[in-house]
């Protein structure tokens, strides 16, 4: 069973905030459809009041070249969903298998092999979030350095600001705002690359200025239009593009990166086995 789809819905709820009225309501339909229905332009215009006009801006702002490339994009992509199912864990075991195809959806595999790239020429890494996403920044500190690489975690707003001021062209900054809003984060990953160091922003979000001073966007999922998104973990999908990227890196001289790894793991047997008292006989 092939349980991936490459779907627009992400593509909609990623350029959402660009969209006027009309179009949020042209958006709301296509995230929230759950039946087949005629998508001709002429019958999507009808059912939704709106011009037909209004469906091609609407598509162009999702990146397509008009109404009719994205309403086959949709079309071939389209699951009808089963609300028969009932019961909250299958709710939100469905929510987390949305959330899946979501990140295949966005996820792009050329783009994680320069960051892979990037990690792999960097001298130190920095990466820095607030709230969940300084909690996922801190998670990732610790899966990377077990690989050898030189990785601090910042989620302290003042540190975040200062460390702008260290980061050269031998830094890797990667910030993490699942809003793209966060204004440490923004300002750390602008500064850092005034003074050459390179940037990536992970974010939910997509606004031409990301491009501006980051040199990669790395789309994640958004939980804003998601059934039972306020009981999912806002780091879920975070983690999820983390794993990517240390799956990319960790191929590179995967040899080497294992025997660190293992040292990593011997080393805390070891302070284990320190702390332990002897046994009385």
């Amino acid at each position: 069973m092939e349980y991936y789809i490459k779907s627009v819905v992400p593509i909609i709820e990623m350029n959402y905030d660009k969209f006027t009225a009309v179009e949020k309501g042209i958006a709301d339909f296509f995230i929230h459809n759950q039946e087949k229905v005629d998508l001709s332009s002429k019958a999507i215009a009808d059912r939704l009041y709106v011009s037909e006009a209004s469906l091609s801006r609407f598509a162009k702002k999702c990146g397509y070249r008009g109404y009719r490339e994205f309403m086959y994009q949709y079309e071939v992509t389209f699951v009808e969903k089963n609300e028969s199912m009932t019961g909250n864990t299958r709710m939100i075991l469905n929510a987390y298998q949305e959330l899946l195809n979501k990140t295949y959806s966005l996820v792009d595999e050329e783009q994680i092999a320069r960051i892979g790239k990037y990690l792999g020429s960097a001298e130190r890494v920095l990466v820095c979030g607030r709230g969940s996403s300084g909690h996922a920044a801190a998670e990732m500190e610790i899966r990377f350095m077990r690989i050898g690489v030189n990785i601090d975690s910042l989620k302290d707003s003042d540190l975040i600001r200062m460390q702008a001021v260290f980061q050269d062209k031998n830094s890797l900054v990667f910030g993490i705002s699942i809003s793209g809003e966060t204004e440490e984060v923004l300002y750390l990953l602008r500064e850092s690359r005034k003074r050459g160091a390179k940037t990536v922003l992970i974010t939910a979000e997509e606004k031409e200025t990301f491009h501006e001073f980051c040199n990669e966007i790395v789309r994640m999922p958004s939980l804003r239009h998601l059934n039972q998104g306020n009981v999912i973990s806002p780091q879920f999908p975070i983690l999820l593009m983390i794993d990517i990227i240390y799956s990319c890196y960790a191929e590179q001289d995967k040899g080497k990166k294992e025997q660190m790894h293992d040292r990593t793991l011997r080393a805390l047997g070891a302070g284990r086995t320190e702390k332990t008292p002897p046994m009385r006989k």
